[in-house]
């Protein structure tokens, strides 16, 4: 029996008109053909390199930019095609948090306020006291305690953990369906960051909600999630479990970001992939494989021409139905960790 989606992306694209002189009729192709999807209660993880096309992707989910093709479709309803009033009742079922929790919230609201924000919005609450109640609610659930006490601050008076905190309640307090994730942890303090995930992975078990969890670390990837999406250049190139894709990497670009995940392991330096080169422009992807010109196995294996002429397609690994990867030669990559 196929599982229920909270989320599933059909031949997603994201593209951008270029201005100006140097990019005159030119278009950045940020999100470049990806499906993917999220089963009810499951969080997915998304990872990559700055300038790989997850925000963008994140954005297009939320519909705060337009895809200029493909599915989005949360919760059975594909969100592509709303607008105005449609959109804005189908987005109670799917709700984000930002990297950044000091400019996602307003510094002259209350705590209370915030969080009782998208109540008003959707109307939900017969009265004052019941959204109170209800924000009160969430808040304790996002760990801030005693809720009535924080509640009356001003959010600039909180600790950027403590924001986290309050913009977490701000997305389960609709109950939705589907959390996107953008870097949720990345501006705060090492020393937050485990409480700050403890707490979503424990919303995640009581109200059964779904993550896209966006990072580009794949270690908190490893640690938080159920599966793993390794995006390149607007493609996803290798989708696997979590503890699969990190036991078992067989993209050459996913395999550099696992040769760097901190270990103990002194010796476990010798074997670090250093990529070399930037993550190249969307709106210049070079032709063929568009990891090419980075790739350390293109480069061990003499350069093939197929790598330069043929893009490589997601394809499912005979020996590992669940194990999805982009590349001719990743049978090279088997067992040579």
């Amino acid at each position: 029996m196929s599982k229920k989606l909270a989320l599933s992306i059909e031949d997603l694209h994201v593209t951008y008109q270029l201005n100006g002189a140097s990019g005159k009729n030119k278009v950045a192709r940020a999100v470049d053909g990806v499906d993917l999807q999220v089963a009810v209660g499951e969080t997915l993880a998304l990872v990559g390199e700055s300038g790989s096309g997850k925000t963008s992707m994140a954005h297009a989910i939320m519909r705060l930019i337009d895809p200029s093709a493909g599915k989005i479709v949360i919760d059975g309803v594909d969100v592509v095609p709303l607008q105005g009033k449609g959109l804005r009742s189908m987005r109670r079922n799917f709700q984000m948090i930002f990297q950044d929790p000091f400019e996602s919230l307003d510094p002259r609201q209350r705590v209370i306020e915030a969080v009782m924000e998208p109540l008003e919005i959707h109307r939900i609450g017969g009265s004052e006291s019941e959204r109170r109640e209800m924000a009160l609610a969430a808040l304790a659930q996002a760990g801030l305690r005693p809720a009535a006490e924080i509640g009356e601050r001003f959010t600039h008076q909180l600790s950027g953990g403590q924001r986290q905190r309050v913009a977490i309640a701000s997305a389960i307090i609709l109950k939705p369906a589907l959390i996107i994730a953008d870097e949720p942890v990345s501006m705060l303090d090492v020393s937050l960051r485990a409480g700050i995930l403890r707490v979503m992975a424990d919303l995640r078990d009581q109200l059964g909600v779904s993550y896209l969890f966006i990072t580009h670390d794949l270690s908190l990837a490893w640690m938080f999630a159920d599966r793993i999406a390794v995006i390149y250049l607007g493609r996803i190139v290798e989708e696997a479990s979590a503890v699969d894709l990190i036991a078992n990497p067989m993209h050459p670009y996913t395999k550099a970001l696992v040769s760097v995940i901190p270990v103990p392991e002194v010796t476990a330096l010798e074997d670090r992939i250093i990529l070399t080169g930037e993550i190249p422009s969307p709106a210049s992807i070079p032709s063929g494989c568009r990891f090419h010109p980075r790739c350390p196995l293109f480069r061990e294996l003499g350069e093939p021409e197929q790598c330069l002429t043929q893009d490589p397609v997601l394809q499912i690994q005979s020996n590992a139905e669940s194990h999805h990867v982009a590349c001719f030669f990743s049978e090279h990559n088997k067992g040579n960790q």
